[in-house]
């Protein structure tokens, strides 16, 4: 509904004065007032109804830009009763702000417009609604039927005259209609960020000059399964959100189907995986193939991931749509408190799988140096050790090589070391802050010495026989053997744990 339709309605026989004002604007409701200043009064895109009451010569200028602030798209005058006819002072204002003034004959009442403009507005919304309602029925028939969830996304694009995006969790593309639509993703990463960390559902707006972006996270739960991104250049309209919330709970709800079948097959995978850790891989082939998948091929690189259920739950999430977008087989499997994930070790799924601590926050990553199918166990052994060791240290992502290198202190669990170390100590600790103090340096510089007298006693500035003296104090003191490799290098692992 126009101010150009409401011209075209014979019946209410209203005349045009202004020249150049649009009356191409929408009229979204009828509103009559007398009032000088009923712009308090307004929401915008009203036909302003008045007899010119309050309307004195000279405040048309004043009073119709005050109207033309205030989102007005046309001023109806009725004539006969205040005004005889539109006073020439007002077209010419009203031309100048852009705002049609329309002159309502006294036969025609008020009434008679605010009836026509609500008729169509009721008419305009029970189009939108059935719109809607046509469009949610093929969407939803899209989903449960084949090629879905792409075919929601083509259809969702279509109908919005505009373009849709599926992401994964970690905002990878996955589905785009059209295709261009994909190299949308990396401006929408700082807005995907946000909604990975709220529980979904969860939605965004994201408005810029000449689009209107509409972003909502999907899932069930406390974990995020995807994301949906619309976009187009107008904004939406109310019925347009309600079928974007449709098909964001109907590719939610293919999600959740899709991740119930996968849980279902779990103990399946795990149970393949044991099978190849065992060597017996002519025995899991054929099952796999069962499964429609096909194993890595050889050298493997394993992948150990710990952390908890959910943070392994999307672990497997990620694996499976990086797999799915580069067509490269992975297998993801539980064992015990780890999840470990085989792909091939020449194939693009190692870069892909590099980050997978960013996209799965609180996750730890070991990995292991690729190896033969025979050696498998070898692989997976290596990377759930460096994972363990990544996660004592703090480190996201550790690797199995890189742990001859630190050392074995740095292997060792610090809270657990330093107890022992704590333990082991004690007797020289008290007997130094009662006496001269010199147990621990002594142990200390002589076992850095390997137990060599001369060399010891030289660097602590004393005779041989004052070092033998306390030193065999100090083996009194702990009741351990000191000529004994074993205690020597545990004293070592404490006196280095603790730096007395």
């Amino acid at each position: 509904m126009t101010v150009a339709t409401l011209l075209g309605t014979a019946s209410l026989e209203l005349t045009l004065h202004t020249r150049s004002a649009p009356v191409d604007r929408a009229v979204s409701w009828v509103h009559v007032s007398e009032l000088a200043d009923p712009t308090p009064f307004l929401e915008g895109g009203e036909l302003l109804l008045t007899t010119g009451l309050a309307l004195t010569p000279g405040m048309a200028a004043e009073y119709v830009r005050r109207l033309a602030g205030a989102g007005v798209v046309g001023l109806g005058l009725g004539t006969g009763l205040t005004h005889a006819q539109v006073p020439p002072d007002l077209p010419a204002a009203a031309d100048e702000h852009g705002l049609a003034v329309l002159e309502v004959p006294r036969q025609t009442p008020f009434i008679a417009l605010s009836r026509t403009v609500s008729s169509a507005l009721a008419a305009e919304e029970y189009a939108a609604v059935t719109r809607t309602s046509t469009v949610q029925r093929e969407l939803t028939r899209a989903a449960v039927g084949p090629g879905a969830p792409g075919t929601v996304i083509d259809r969702l694009a279509r109908h919005l005259g505009g373009w849709a995006l599926l992401l994964d969790a970690a905002g990878t593309p996955l589905e785009a209609a059209p295709a261009g639509a994909r190299s949308r993703a990396g401006a929408l990463a700082g807005a995907v960020d946000r909604l990975r960390t709220a529980r979904p559902p969860a939605g965004a707006a994201l408005t810029q000059p000449g689009e209107t972006v509409l972003l909502q996270s999907l899932g069930t739960g406390s974990r995020v399964r995807g994301l949906l991104a619309v976009g187009r250049p107008e904004p939406f309209s109310p019925g347009d959100r309600h079928v974007v919330n449709a098909a964001a709970l109907l590719l939610t709800l293919r999600l959740e189907q899709s991740r119930a079948l996968d849980s279902g097959t779990a103990a399946l995978r795990a149970a393949i995986l044991r099978l190849l850790l065992a060597g017996q891989t002519a025995a899991a082939v054929p099952v796999v193939e069962a499964l429609g998948e096909r194993l890595p091929a050889e050298p493997v690189l394993a992948l150990a991931v710990l952390g908890s259920a959910e943070q392994r739950a999307a672990a497997v999430d990620v694996a499976a749509d990086a797999a799915s977008s580069a067509r490269e087989p992975v297998l993801a499997a539980e064992v015990d408190d780890a999840l470990v994930v085989l792909v091939s070790a020449g194939g693009p799924l190692v870069d892909r799988l590099a980050d997978l601590p960013g996209r799965v926050p609180g996750a730890v990553v070991g990995t292991a140096p690729p190896v033969p199918w025979a050696r498998l166990a070898d692989g997976v052994r290596q990377a759930r050790q460096a994972a363990a060791h990544g996660r004592a240290s703090g480190r996201a992502v550790t690797a199995f090589a890189d742990l001859a290198g630190q050392g074995l202190t740095a292997l060792l669990d610090p809270a657990a070391t330093g107890a022992f170390a704590e333990a082991a100590l004690a007797p020289l600790v008290t007997a130094d802050r009662a006496g001269p103090g010199d147990l621990v340096e002594s142990l200390r510089v002589w076992l850095a010495a390997h137990g060599q007298w001369e060399p010891a006693a030289a660097r602590l500035g004393v005779h041989r026989h004052t070092l033998r003296k306390r030193i065999r104090r100090a083996e009194e003191l702990l009741g351990r053997d000191l000529d004994s490799p074993g205690v020597r290098a545990e004293l070592w692992v404490a006196l280095n744990a603790t730096g007395d």
